[in-house]
This record gives C-alpha cells, structure tokens and sequence, in this order.
C-alpha cells in the first residue's frame, strides 16, 4: 500500500475511533490548584542517611565551636532520633586539638564525649551564587554596593562565586570562578542594565474602584432629584456609561496584572531552581544570595515556590534574601496593609450597586493574599528561614551583614541519623534540631520529603507522592494505564526519543462544585528513564490541573489523557517506569516500558521503532509542528499495548520512520514479516520512496487482518539498502 493511499486510510481511522482526548499534557495549566500544605525537603542519601548541617551562634553573632553530639537532639515528626555521625566543618587552617579529655571520677567513656573532631583544610570547594532579581534603580543601586562588599576583602581560592541575572528569563552573568576582577565586573553590567520590571496595578485598579464608587453616588443623587438642571436622567444616565466604561477599563487592568504576575513569579522561580539544580552536584554546603524587592507569589505560582525552597534543601543551598529595597518609610506590612484597605473601600462603595458581589469579593480575597505573599516578610523570609539561611532587610548597607554568609559557609556542624521510620512514602516529615545548651540561636533546615532516591534534578512539589511510589518495593496499580517509548533516530537528533503514557478518563478522580457549576482534577504523571545501570537519566512530568464546565464530565471521562514528551537520549538501552498518582484519590498505576537507541553513525541505515497505529488525527496546515508521530497531515496516536481487536479495525496500521547516509543512492527496500511462535504466517515487501528534504523516508502500511487468528505476534520490519541494514520487531497481540 503506498503511503498517499495509506493516508485516506488514517483519515478513515478518525470516523471510526471517536475517542475524545481529555488533555494532552499542557505545558502550565490556567487553572488554580487544589490548595496543598507543602513545607520543605531535605536530601535523603542512597543509604536512608539524612543529613543536616547547621550554624549556632550566641546572642552575639558569634559563631559557637565548641559543641559536642551531646549538645544536639534531633527529632523527627516529634520522634527522637539516634545521631549517627557528628563533627564540625571548618574550612579555616585551624589546628587540631591534642588534648583529649580524662575521665573524671564516676565516670566512664561512653558518659565523656570529646568536643566534635574538626576537619581543618577540606579539599570542599565553597560555592556562592548571586542572584538578582527585578530591581528598581534605588534597589539596583544598594544591591550593586552589598554584593561589592561582599567581596570586598576579597575570594577565597577554594570559594567560587557566580553572578546571575533574572528577567523574563535567566541570564548567566559570569560562571563560577575565583577571580574577584570578572565576579566585580559581572556585578557591574548587571546594574547597569534596566530590567523588565512588572509594575503593580493594585495602586491604578484601587483609583478605579475609587472612581467608579463616586460615581455610583453620583447615579444615586440624581435619581432621589439631586442631579443638577432639570433633567435628572441625563445625569444619570452620563454618569452609568462613564460608570460602565471604567469597570471595563478596571477588569483589563485585573486580567493583564494576573497574567504579568504568573510570567514574572515563574520566571524568577524557574530561574532559581535551575540554579539551585546544579549547586546541589557540590558536596557540603552552598549559599545563594538572593536580591529582590519581594517575590511576586500568585496562587498558580505556589507550588513552584514551595519546589524552590524543597529543593534547595536537598541541594544543601542556604538562601540568603537580601531585600534590597532597603530602608523603607514604613514597614512592608504597613504597605500591603494599606494596599488592602485602599482596594477594599473602593470596592465596598460600589458593593450594593454589583449585580455580584459575591463575584467580586471573592476575586478580591484573592488579590489580597497575592497582595500579602508580594511583602517581604512574607516571600523573602520563607527562602531564608526554611532553607538554613538569613532573611537581611529593613537596611541601606546590607553589605556588612553579607559577610556572614563566608561565616557559615566555612564553618558548620554536619550531623546524620538514619530515620526510624524507613517508609518513604513521599510525604512530608518535620525535623527539628534542638541544643541543650541555653542562650543560643541555630540555623537548620526544618524537614524533607521523604524519598529513598532521587532522580537528581529538581524535585516538584507534585512529583514527590508519585516518586515515593516509584522507588517503593510494591507496584501500585489501582486503575489502568500504558507506557510506551519510540526511538526516532533523526539526523540532527539521533537520540530522539518520545515518551507517551495513556490513561483512561475515567480512571481518574474528579471534583465536583455544583455551586460553579464545574468540574476538577488534580493528577499527575512522572516518568523515569534508567539506563543499564539502572541509573536515573531522565525525569519527565506534568501536573494535571484540569476544569471544565459540569455538563461536559461525563464526555471528559469517555476520553483519554495522553502524556507526551520528548527526551534525547545517548546510544543504549533504557528502561521506562511510569507512575500515574491521583492526589483525589490518593491511587496510583504503575508501568513498565523499554527502549534502544541505536549508535549515532551518520554512515549507517537506521530505522525508527515500530509504531502500530491506534489511531489519526487531521492537523490543520498551521497546526502542524514538527513531531516525529506527524505523517503528512495527519498525527498518528501509538497503539501502547492493546490488543488490536478485529472487530474494531480490519487492518493492523504500522509507521515506521527510515533513515539513510546522506548522499545515499540506493534505494532502500522494506521487508515485513509477521510471526507466531518464531515461524513465520506473512511476509510481505515493498519499495520506498525517495528521502524527503530532511533526509527521512516516512512509511505507513496496513496488513489485513481477515486471515490471522487471534493470538499473539511479533512483527518484523527489516530495510535494506545495499550492504547495509536495519531491523526492528514488536510484539502485538491481535483479539478477536
């Protein structure tokens, strides 16, 4: 069958299959998720050993040295926990002490435990980032001197520092180095600069309610008769359409300020996670200096805060936030206090007048907790608190109070304990290290996800119930679900490999508000790629935050969720595992899938995976995108398992992608076989067309199905071009 021809036949699979598509991995959903308490995570060793470091000093600022294991307790989710290991970090030349303790009368060794042992001269490299975020000049201008004195006496040659830009997107201003000349002049371009600022619309959104009340009264004065002239309705009916017009002009501003909101708090989020990411592949602790006047914190924005500060725990990455607005005439809470109440009178003027109030004053409690979690008590000193750092602001020369960060980074205390509760279910755990001392303050880290491995990359708040079940001993498989991988070993991509998951709609949950009148998911998806090894490669994920209208549910559960993503990936084998956690429900499927990438030889005939079709989807000429499953102008949907049924369909529908040496000029034959129990019950051949423009041979082809019994099969597809050869097999199990 040629594939012009086979393509009439695709177009017949989209009459005949009618499932409809629930969602197809959206790439940030729109909607708000289900409110979740997320706190922050702390890395968990291969060996189930948590570590902790920590700073204590007195009421002076003074650094405390010489504390003992006795010294500490540590807790976990109120348990006391045994301290495994104990010593002090210290990155000074200091010398070690000779002098061990005598026992005294009464008591033995194990009652007198020596001072922490101290590991002086540690070949650990110290890291710093400096991180800057949207700054106004003032606050460009007090960032640029705290970062100068910083570094003023000074770096370290085992410290490397690394200046970083965020804007609409990450800037990397200088890599990490030890050269105090390149760090001083990336600090300098980086103040140089005017950076896309999102300036708040709060201030012109409270004018406008403002207005819109006074004018409000107006409407109601001139109706009681105390419009001026004879002809009250004019009044009134002048002051309606100005009234009118400025809530249209106040709505553009509201929607306009959300989206500008979500972009920059998703920008500065994803910026310090990638940060965060790398620092975490350095062993001891790291610090990340974090410039801003607040971070703008919207409800679809939280879970990536939280995955910020999770992650910087399992990195072992400090945040220092410095609010480099500085000394402000009035405190920040003054400030979003007097935001809110601006915006709330304005808004209670023309409250009895709103046709919904309700609706507005739900959108305004919102606007409200975004407008709290912008002040920098909030934002900024959770980074600090819960990440082992130090919150610096209400302050014009936080420079002075920067040189702590040098402090804690060269001396620390470094305890580990094995948990007593080995179930790593995902779910958070609060750690709390105590002194027995009085008098002092220390600086930890306050708990983690608990998660026997890690995939080394950031850990998102939605992911950690879904790895928990990955790295678990027991498959959870509460509802169906599929895997499947391809490999597409494109000329400019040889590594090319698409990952697809399945889930049937209505294996999902799903919330109901009859009040508005729609319906709710929250689900996700996160797949592992292993290699030989068994060693993490990849991580691929989305979070599910799906709505619709209540009288479209029952068509969203007759649908299919369909995961995809792309992943280049180094010749080999690779194993797939999968995992579908429905936080609704708390259920979860698991799966299993394999792959091989063919080694990256450009003289060698290569041949993508086998794909047997389920079935094709018309794309509009400019919908069409560049995806190995695009075939002409249709997208092609994997079979990901099923048994074909030939009750359904009559033909068994294959793909396959060739791909021959450039300046080939043979002309590649197809060889099909289809086999049960290794012998051999069709065989079939053709000739392919010439390459395309990119240098690929796509080939679709139908087997019918009348004559083979149900059963199970392996389908052989070989090409050969010359001396050269390609072959790939899949099994496929045909049903009645």
């Amino acid at each position: 069958m040629s594939a012009r021809s086979f393509t009439a036949l695709l177009c017949a699979f989209i009459l005949n299959l009618n499932t409809a598509v629930l969602a197809q991995t959206p790439t940030r959903p729109d909607q708000k998720p289900v409110p979740q308490e997320q706190e922050v995570e702390k890395i968990v060793t291969g060996t189930n050993e948590v570590l902790l470091d920590a700073v204590v000093r007195d009421k002076k600022g003074h650094f405390i040295k010489d504390l003992r294991q006795s010294d500490f307790e540590v807790y976990e989710d109120g348990v006391p926990q045994t301290i495994k290991s104990f010593r002090i970090v210290n990155r000074e030349p200091v010398q070690t002490s000779t002098n061990a303790p005598t026992n005294g009368p009464g008591e033995t060794a194990a009652s007198v435990q020596p001072p922490a042992p101290v590991v002086a001269n540690s070949n650990r490299l110290g890291a710093v980032a400096l991180v800057f975020d949207r700054l106004g000049p003032e606050a460009r201008t007090i960032a640029r001197q705290a970062a100068l004195g910083y570094i003023k006496d000074g770096i370290r040659i085992d410290d490397y520092v690394g200046v970083f830009r965020i804007d609409l997107t990450l800037h990397a201003e200088q890599r990490f180095t030890n050269n105090e000349q390149l760090v001083k002049q990336a600090i300098e371009r980086v103040v140089s600069r005017s950076p896309s600022t999102f300036d708040s619309k709060t201030e012109q959104i409270a004018k406008l309610a403002e207005r819109q009340g006074a004018l409000q009264d107006q409407i109601a004065n001139s109706a009681a008769g105390g419009g001026a002239g004879n002809d009250p309705s004019s009044a009134i009916g002048g002051a309606a359409s100005d009234a009118a017009f400025m809530a249209m002009t106040q709505n553009i501003l509201e929607g306009f300020d959300r989206l500008e909101k979500n972009q920059q708090g998703y920008a500065t989020t994803d910026g310090l996670l990638a940060i965060i990411n790398e620092m975490g592949r350095l062993p001891g602790r790291k610090a990340l200096v974090f410039f801003s006047e607040g971070v703008v914190l919207p409800t679809e924005v939280m879970d990536h805060y939280r995955s910020v500060i999770s992650n910087a725990n399992r990195a072992n990455v400090s945040i220092y936030s410095v609010d480099a607005a500085g000394l402000r005439s009035a405190s920040a809470d003054i400030l979003a206090g007097t935001s809110l109440t601006k915006l709330g009178q304005a808004r209670a003027r023309v409250a009895g007048q709103n046709r919904d109030p309700f609706g507005s004053m739900m959108r305004d409690l919102e606007r409200n907790e975004e407008i709290m979690r912008s002040n920098p008590e909030s934002g900024l000193r959770a980074l600090a608190d819960e990440t082992g750092g130090v919150l610096i602001s209400n302050t014009n020369d936080p420079g002075t109070r920067l040189r702590q960060v040098d402090e804690d980074l060269h001396s620390y205390y470094l305890l580990s304990y094995t948990p007593r509760n080995q179930n790593y279910d995902g779910r958070f755990r609060q750690v709390s290290l105590k002194l027995t001392r009085s008098g002092l303050e220390i600086q930890a880290r306050k708990g983690y996800y608990a998660l026997a491995n890690t995939s080394g990359s950031p850990v998102l708040a939605y992911e950690a119930p879904a790895l928990a079940i990955l790295g678990g001993k027991a498959d959870a498989n509460a509802f169906p679900s599929r895997t499947a991988a391809f490999s597409f070993p494109e000329t400019d991509k040889p590594g090319l490999v698409p990952v697809l998951v399945e889930v049937p709609g209505d294996a999902i949950g799903f919330i109901k508000s009859a009040e508005k009148k729609s319906y709710g998911t929250n689900f996700s998806i996160v797949v592992l790629i292993k290699d030989q090894e068994q060693r993490v490669v990849r991580k691929l994920s989305n979070q599910y935050l799906l709505s619709g209208p209540l009288e479209n549910l029952e068509t969203a559960k007759r649908g299919t969720i369909l995961f995809y993503r792309e992943a280049l990936l180094e010749p080999g084998q690779y194993s797939i595992s999968s995992v579908v956690y429905d936080a609704i429900t708390n259920r979860a499927s698991t799966n299993v899938a394999s792959v091989t990438v063919p080694p990256a030889d450009a003289s060698n005939l290569k041949m993508s995976s086998i794909v047997v079709i389920k079935k094709a989807e018309r794309v509009p000429k400019d919908q069409q995108a560049s995806n190995p499953l695009h075939f002409e102008e249709v997208m092609l949907y994997p079979n990901l398992g099923e048994p074909v049924q030939k009750s359904i369909s009559k033909d068994l529908a294959l793909f396959v992608t060739v791909y021959p040496p450039k300046g080939d000029t043979f002309i590649p034959k197809l060889n099909l076989e289809l086999a049960r129990g290794g012998k051999p019950v069709g065989q079939f051949s053709y000739d392919l067309p010439p390459a395309d423009q990119s240098g690929r041979i796509q080939y679709a082809s139908a087997i019918p199905l009348a004559k083979f019994q149900p059963g199970e099969y392996e389908l052989k597809v070989a090409v050969q071009d010359g001396a050269r050869r390609a072959a790939r097999s899949e099994r496929v199990r045909i049903a009645p």
